[in-house]
């Protein structure tokens, strides 16, 4: 863990909401297959559609989200659950919306990979690399309005190698844009190893093509991305330009719900869970002081919240069929 000062009150919020995140992710491993074969999870079930979570990929999160407001804009990819509760979604509604319930953020239209939350100014998309050119154009819109805010897009390292990444970071390099993009590293794209698909060993250094820094993160460690992430934040701030900050995480399940993972050796899942970041994070808060019974504490307060907004999401109507062709189609032009 990095020995960089983190103010404590920051670090316990870190905290909190990783193990608010992991038990999220956690629940829907059991509700998802809920009315489901099992080969592939097949099957509409409790929960529709495909499912990517993100056990593990906490640090990635909480660093940057630390440092924002509801104001700053993210956006995120198809595994977007852990950014979007460090965002400040509404969890009640955001569960509802994975439901497929008329409760939920888009009224149940969207789903898992197409959350979208504009009182903390939140959106997600399906499409590998697609929130990155969002994200700019947010950033260069906080340029234009001459508003002291950021824009973050999160992204798998996969969409480093995509025409999106290098064409929004050229342009908010080009504009000096408060645009701030996140590659998670957890070294799979789907099923393919990042070695035999990127070029470079870290993307860190792609940050040097446009003339911007590149910052690297190892070992998932939390207070480091904490600590990369304010500088980040503060150099948007202060209208000095984009970053590329990559951080090296790891997802402890497959690309999918149902993914056999062929790819992956049983020890190497072992060996992550061994370095899982919570309990990482939680011994060093102990190290410093902090009561085991105040970690106890919050961990029980967010463990309610989550199950709680499960408990909302069951309780939700599904829309019925004239509900469900609200807002789907655009108005006619007159």
């Amino acid at each position: 863990m990095s020995e960089h000062s983190v103010p404590l009150e920051r670090q316990k919020w870190m905290y909190e909401t990783m193990v608010k995140i992991r038990h999220y992710e956690e629940t829907m491993v059991q509700v998802y297959t809920e009315g489901k074969t099992p080969v592939f999870n097949i099957g509409a079930g409790t929960v529709p559609g495909e499912m990517h979570l993100a056990s593990g990929q906490e640090p990635a999160a909480v660093g940057i989200c630390a440092h924002l407001t509801p104001e700053d804009t993210v956006t995120a990819p198809h595994r977007p659950h852990h950014i979007a509760i460090a965002k400040g979604v509404h969890l009640d509604r955001m569960t509802a919306e994975i439901f497929g319930k008329v409760s939920g953020l888009g009224k149940g239209k969207g789903g898992h990979m197409h959350l979208f939350d504009p009182g903390v100014k939140f959106s997600c998309s399906g499409i590998v690399g697609a929130g990155i050119p969002q994200a700019a154009g947010a950033a260069l819109a906080c340029k234009m309005k001459k508003q002291n805010q950021v824009a973050v897009a999160f992204a798998g390292e996969g969409a480093a190698n995509s025409g999106a990444f290098h064409e929004a970071l050229n342009l908010a390099a080009l504009w000096k844009l408060p645009l701030i993009l996140v590659i998670e590293d957890n070294r799979y794209g789907i099923s393919v190893p990042k070695e035999v698909s990127t070029a470079v060993k870290s993307n860190a250094v792609r940050g040097s093509a446009y003339d911007i820094p590149g910052y690297h993160v190892e070992e998932n460690d939390p207070l480091e991305m904490y600590r990369v992430s304010e500088e980040a934040v503060d150099r948007a701030r202060k209208g000095k330009g984009p970053c590329l900050i990559e951080i090296e995480t790891y997802r402890l399940l497959g690309h999918f719900q149902g993914d056999p993972e062929l790819y992956r050796e049983k020890d190497e899942v072992a060996g992550l869970k061994e370095k899982d970041p919570i309990m990482r994070l939680r011994q060093h808060l102990l190290n410093q002081g902090v009561q085991s019974n105040v970690l106890d504490t919050m961990e029980t307060r967010v463990r309610q919240a989550v199950d709680q907004a499960y408990d909302f999401a069951r309780d939700s109507e599904y829309p019925d069929a004239e509900a469900a062709l609200e807002d789907v189609f655009a108005p006619s032009i007159q």
